[in-house]
């Protein structure tokens, strides 16, 4: 791998944001089936590929998603106190309902049969998996100057009903994805002083837990 490649990289990676506000400007079916087949190309535990993706561009669907986020935001809000969940409540969700193309990315359980490489012995990581194909989703947009944004509140049961989900299917996360011109050069909950980055000197460890 060139020098230029390798800085390409790592320069997505560190550039990368969870964004909130989108533009209505519509994206290309190329650049969508790019980020879908960066997606597929994620790493998965015993190669058990469980992810689906469920796009959505219908302004009626996507303001019921909005609906089921806002909702699950406000009945949250009341778990922290004053001004956390002032700060809470800031985030916006509108971003479902403002960029063109909401993907919902679920999960399958029973992909591969009841016994998978891997998944025999750690169950949950059917969900790790797809969270990778999450990233590769977020890393792909980056680098084709889009914007993406993860919803991570709603219920389950408000999702599947929206989007006619069959009951084993995961609902992992609903991606809103779109071009703007508020890309933070920075963490949004970093900047409204929710939490700050952690220095990874002091995650570490060596040989055993602590040490």
């Amino acid at each position: 791998m060139s020098i230029e490649d390798k800085n390409a990289i790592y320069n997505v990676i560190f550039k990368r944001r969870d964004v909130r506000s989108f533009l209505p400007d519509p994206i290309s079916p190329e650049i969508i089936d790019r980020v879908l087949t960066a997606a597929h190309h994620a790493p998965s535990v015993g190669f058990m590929q469980p992810w689906n993706f469920i796009l959505v561009s219908s302004t009626q669907i996507k303001e019921r998603l909005a609906w089921a986020a806002e909702k699950e935001r406000q009945a949250l809000a009341i778990h922290y106190e004053e001004e956390r969940a002032g700060h809470f409540l800031s985030l916006k969700v509108e971003g479902i309902k403002q960029a063109p193309l909401t993907i919902c990315v679920t999960c399958d359980p029973t992909r591969g049969g009841s016994h998978v490489l891997g998944r025999n012995s750690i169950p949950e990581t059917d969900i790790l998996s797809v969270a990778c194909a999450i990233q590769n989703m977020w890393l792909a947009t980056c680098a084709e100057g889009l914007a993406m944004g993860w919803v991570s509140f709603y219920k389950k049961n408000d999702v599947r009903d929206i989007l006619q989900i069959p009951p084993h299917i995961e609902p992992v996360a609903l991606i809103s994805i779109g071009y703007t011109n508020e890309y933070p050069s920075s963490p949004i909950l970093e900047q409204v002083n929710w939490e700050k980055r952690r220095s990874v000197q002091k995650l570490i460890f060596h040989e055993t837990w602590g040490k």
